[in-house]
């Protein structure tokens, strides 16, 4: 099968082309972008160009011209859309940043979907869109507050789905990703950023005086649950990916210091930062329903593999 895979350099996107090019024709476009750090990027790629599944094209997917010789030439018949513009924080300081590499990319990306006859569509969601809520589990029938030009934006491409495909042939599914954590993630995260503070010794900021609660996601779980909607039939949902067990960032901040065995390790508590969500705690009961009991990592076990890779590769 012929997978096309947007934003296959970054943190999802890599796992899940690593995965997929084990049986599947993949070619992953992505980019590369300096919103952070190019090297890990290249190093995620590295990685991936050693399976002879895996074709790369570097093309910034806001060029419709460049992409649609893609679709003609690959003929995916899959199209998993990872890429994006991602961060809280910067989405404040560069909303139209987000206004393009979100919404009008995603635009582009379903009207080519759909004029060269893929199959199915499968969209790289977030929590964010449910924004603050005061019942938890959140469920997919939550009333959506997105805080952020970053979660609005992801709204707005939900939707773009929605209205390219509903009335077509078409098979679509909108997954909406918990904090996804794991070897290989990204440095603007928490738990990268940690590690990379514990490592350089500098002093790591606990927003909200380190009382949010984040439903911590292992990637290869997220991954695998993607890698079987290749063949379930599920068609017009939105899903939660979480382990619905939520920690609170204190603790979190404590287990990785043990796992890591740091000493003297700076923290400082913060004020709240303007756009976070207090607590992301959600539902994985309807993904359940689809996809059977799925057994989710265990966030030491997982914590573990990343920081053993996070020593292993310095990244």
């Amino acid at each position: 099968m012929k997978i096309l895979i947007t934003g296959s350099s970054g943190f999802i996107g890599y796992h899940l082309a690593n995965l997929l090019s084990k049986k599947n024709k993949v070619l992953g476009i992505d980019n590369h972008n300096n919103y952070y750090s190019k090297s890990i990027k290249k190093k995620r790629l590295f990685l991936l160009k050693r399976n002879k599944n895996f074709i790369f094209k570097k093309i910034d997917l806001k060029n419709k011209n460049k992409l649609e010789i893609i679709f003609k030439n690959f003929k995916p018949k899959v199209v998993y859309h990872c890429a994006g513009q991602p961060g809280v924080l910067y989405s404040f300081k560069n909303p139209k940043s987000y206004e393009i590499n979100n919404t009008i990319v995603t635009k582009i990306i379903c009207s080519l979907s759909k004029k060269y006859n893929i199959n199915k569509f499968l969209f790289a969601s977030s929590s964010s869109v449910y924004g603050d809520q005061k019942r938890f589990p959140i469920s997919e029938t939550s009333k959506l507050n997105p805080k952020n030009p970053y979660a609005k934006t992801k709204l707005r491409s939900e939707k773009i789905i929605k209205n390219s495909f509903y009335n077509s042939d078409v098979t679509f599914v909108i997954f909406r990703f918990f904090t996804v954590y794991g070897p290989f993630g990204r440095p603007d995260m928490f738990i990268h950023k940690f590690l990379n503070s514990i490592k350089n010794k500098k002093i790591i900021k606990l927003y909200n005086n380190g009382l949010n609660y984040r439903d911590f996601t292992y990637i290869d779980d997220v991954v695998k649950i993607l890698q079987k909607s290749l063949h379930k039939k599920i068609d017009r949902k939105i899903l939660n990916i979480c382990r619905s067990k939520p920690i609170i960032t204190i603790d979190l901040v404590k287990l990785i210091l043990k796992i890591y065995k740091a000493k003297n390790s700076k923290l400082k508590k913060t004020k709240f930062v303007k756009g976070e969500m207090l607590k992301t705690h959600g539902s994985n009961k309807k993904l359940k329903k689809f996809f059977g009991n799925i057994v989710f990592t265990d966030l030491e076990k997982g914590l573990k593999k990343t920081i053993k890779n996070y020593k292993l590769f310095n990244i």
